[in-house]
C-alpha cells in the first residue's frame, strides 16, 4: 500500500483543471502548419490557391480552440491572437527559405533543397524554433516551450523558442547543440553539432536579463565549441574551433583554436 499522504498529494494534482492544452494537439497542429508551408514532407498536396486558403483558415481555427483553451493565461482574445499569427506566417516562411540557401551553401553534401527539407535535422529543428518564436513574440506561453522541445525530441537539437536568430542559419549536423533563450545570432552563422550557446551559473533573479552570448554575423562555431555568458560577444566573421571553451568577448575576425598534445604510446 502506499501512503495516505502520498496518494492525497497526488489527487489534489488531479482534481485541478488542466489549463494548457496537450502536448498531442499542439504537436499536430503545427506539424500540419510545417507540412502546409513545406509539402516536401507529405504526400498530401493542395492544388490551388481556394484549397490553400481554406487550409489555412482551418489550422487558423483549430490554433483558436488551441488558445481558447489557456485563455486565462492569455493576455488578448484567442481568436484575435490566432488570426496575428496566421498573418506571421509569411514572413516565417520567407526566413525558412533563407536558411534552406544557407544550408544548401554550408554544406557540399546537400544535393537539392528538396533534400534538405525532407531530410536535415537542423532545418525540422529551425522550422519548429521558427514557428514557436513567432508564437512567443505574441505573449503566449508554454506552447512555444512545448513546440521546441518536441523538435529537441525528434533531433536532439535544443533551441530555446526566446532566442533570436536572424538570417540564413545553419546548424550541420545538429545533435548536441544546445541554444539558450537570451542569445542572440546574426545573419550567416554556421554552427556544428554540440555548440553550446548557454549561461554562466546564475540566480534565479537573473531570469529577466541576458544570460546568453551574441554571436555576430558571419561567425563559424565547429563541433564541441561552449560559449557562455550573456557579456560575452564574437564578433563578426569569426571562427570558433573545436572544443573551444569561451567566456569572454572576441572582435572581429577572430580565429579561436583549442590546442591539447597527444601521446602517442607504443
Amino acid at each position: 500500500m502506499l501512503p495516505n499522504s502520498f496518494l492525497e498529494a497526488l489527487c489534489q494534482k488531479h482534481s485541478k483543471p488542466n489549463t494548457f492544452p496537450a502536448t498531442s494537439t499542439v504537436k499536430e497542429l503545427f506539424t500540419d502548419i510545417s507540412l502546409a508551408l513545406f509539402p516536401e514532407q507529405t504526400q498530401r498536396h493542395f492544388g490551388c490557391v481556394d484549397e490553400l486558403q481554406e487550409a489555412f483558415d482551418q489550422i487558423q481555427l483549430r490554433l483558436t480552440r488551441l488558445l481558447r483553451s489557456m485563455q486565462q493565461h492569455l493576455d488578448e482574445d484567442a481568436r484575435t491572437l490566432a488570426a496575428d499569427y496566421i498573418q506571421k506566417l509569411p514572413e516565417v516562411y520567407r526566413i525558412l527559405l533563407t536558411d534552406i540557401q544557407a544550408i544548401m551553401m554550408g554544406d557540399p553534401a546537400a544535393q537539392s533543397e528538396y533534400e534538405v527539407i525532407r531530410a536535415y535535422p537542423g532545418f525540422y529543428a529551425i522550422t519548429f524554433y521558427r514557428l514557436a518564436h513567432a508564437l512567443l513574440a505574441l505573449n503566449v506561453p508554454i506552447v512555444p516551450r512545448i513546440l521546441t522541445e518536441y523538435a529537441h525530441s525528434k533531433t536532439g537539437i535544443d533551441i530555446h523558442p526566446g532566442a533570436f536568430i536572424d538570417e540564413y542559419f545553419m546548424i550541420d549536423h545538429g545533435t548536441g547543440v544546445v541554444i539558450g533563450e537570451t542569445t542572440n545570432i546574426g545573419k550567416h552563422v554556421k554552427i556544428y553539432q554540440g555548440v553550446t550557446l548557454g549561461a554562466l551559473s546564475v540566480s534565479k533573479e537573473m531570469a529577466s536579463q541576458k544570460r546568453h552570448p551574441t554571436i555576430e554575423d558571419h561567425v563559424v562555431i565547429y563541433a564541441g565549441a561552449t560559449i557562455l555568458g550573456g557579456e560575452t560577444v564574437v564578433g563578426a566573421n569569426s571562427i570558433i574551433g573545436g572544443n573551444v571553451w569561451l567566456t569572454r568577448s572576441i572582435p572581429s575576425f577572430t580565429k579561436i583554436y583549442h590546442q591539447e598534445q597527444v601521446k602517442i604510446l607504443q
